[in-house]
């Protein structure tokens, strides 16, 4: 199975003020601007093109949101760490047979189509990883 690095998500309090740093200061540009009222995804998301890499700012919605309780317990900064690969169902398959555990209530698809779900990061040394697809591509 071949896994790409898809993108980095960085929590922060809030996207405008953030924005400025990577438009202008690492030449970005932004690409998508979206909100997720999905249960378990609350955020705004600012997504800045970079040289062809991809940062997504992820800003709470509200206080109770997972972005928001990441901010109070560690700061702003690096969320999560996004990995693309062909088939996601058969990602999962292959990852539980080495052991890797999942937190199975994150596995949907997003407002743009991409199929994701977040590795549990017992299973990566403390990393928050993302597994994810873009059912879009997909003949």
């Amino acid at each position: 199975m071949e896994v790409v690095l898809d993108h980095i998500g960085v929590a922060v309090r809030s996207i405008d003020e953030a924005l400025p740093f990577y438009l202008n200061v690492l030449n970005g540009s932004l690409t998508d601007r979206y909100t997720s009222n999905t249960a378990g995804a609350e955020v705004h998301v600012a997504v800045v093109e970079t040289n062809g890499q991809t940062t997504e700012l992820l800003e709470p919605t509200n206080n109770d949101s997972p972005i928001a309780r990441f901010i109070r317990q560690k700061g702003k900064g690096v969320h999560h760490v996004a990995y693309q690969v062909d088939d996601l169902d058969q990602a999962i398959l292959e990852a539980r047979q080495n052991g890797v555990r999942f937190l199975e209530d994150t596995l949907r698809v997003n407002s743009r189509g991409r199929k994701l779900i977040y590795i549990n990061p017992v299973s990566t040394d403390g990393t928050l990883i993302e597994l994810c697809e873009y059912q879009r591509y997909k003949s």
